[in-house]
Order: structure tokens, then sequence, then C-alpha cells
């Protein structure tokens, strides 16, 4: 396996635990951003033509404070869930369409490419509204003084 390329003929027939590991890059998170490793732990169940990854990847985020604009990493982790057929076993419509959906994959036999469904469950869980801590009281309107550093000469914004 290289990454989250998982080879499926390295893959016990039934159920199998995976852990892989691979640089955020490769799965399409950029620098600077994303400085650590991409860590994945999943049960694989294979089924005939059908494969079924559970669990999850973590890393973790380089981010700047909404409110502070000071920098800070948060770990995340996210749920993985996908289902994979073999290429052929539906129409190429069908298969299109299948795809779009967020839990269904297609394989050729041989490898199942999960590096993108792994870029998308990590940038889902990104706040929409960073901040190095929940009670961060921020900057002042006026003088951009510090607010965690103590309060400002300006007074009560």
């Amino acid at each position: 396996m290289t990454g989250f390329v998982l080879d499926l003929a390295t893959l016990r027939p039934a159920v199998d635990r995976v852990e892989v590991e691979s640089t955020a890059s490769d799965v399409g998170l950029l620098q600077p951003e994303w400085r650590e490793q991409v860590r994945g732990s999943f049960v694989v169940e294979r089924s005939g033509e059908g494969v079924s990854v559970r669990g999850s990847v973590q890393s973790r985020a380089h981010l700047e404070c909404a409110r502070c604009l000071r920098e800070f990493d948060l770990a995340l982790a996210a749920p993985l869930v996908v289902y994979a057929e073999r290429t052929g076993s539906t129409s190429r419509a069908e298969q299109v369409e299948l795809e779009r959906d967020d839990t269904m994959l297609f394989h050729d036999g041989r490898r199942l490419d999960l590096r993108e469904t792994v870029r998308e469950s990590l940038l889902l869980e990104l706040p929409m509204t960073p901040l190095c801590r929940e009670d961060c009281p921020g900057l002042c309107p006026k003088c951009g003084a510090d607010w965690s550093q103590g309060p400002c000469d300006c007074g009560p914004a």
C-alpha cells in the first residue's frame, strides 16, 4: 500500500485492519496549512468485488485565530465510511452518478484510491471561524492590543 491507495491484493479476503500514513500533500492538502502527516485507521471488509472501509483519519491544521490573529495548530479527526465496487459492475452513467455520493467509489480490482475522500473529510472538519481557544478575547478595536495579554488603555470598547 502506498499511503491512502489501498492494495486490495494484500488485504485478507474477509475483514482486515489497516493503519496508513502519508504526507498531507499526497492527499491534496497544501502547505503551510497542513504541516503534519495524515494518519488513517480503518477496518476493510471485502465481499466479492465489493469493499467497505470504515474508520477515521487524523491530522493537524495550522490556522489563524479569527479573534486575535495568532497562529495555532488544531488537531482534527474525521470519520470515514466508503463503499466501493469494481469498475464495470454498473454502466458508466450509473458509476458517475454513484460517485457523486460521498460514500461510493469504484476500484479497478487491484487498488482503491481513498486520497480524495480523505482530503474532503479533513477539510469538512475545519471550523468556519477558527479560534485559538473558545474564550479568546480578541483584539481591541481601537488600538489593536491583544486582550489576552491584558487590558489596554483605551477603556471599554
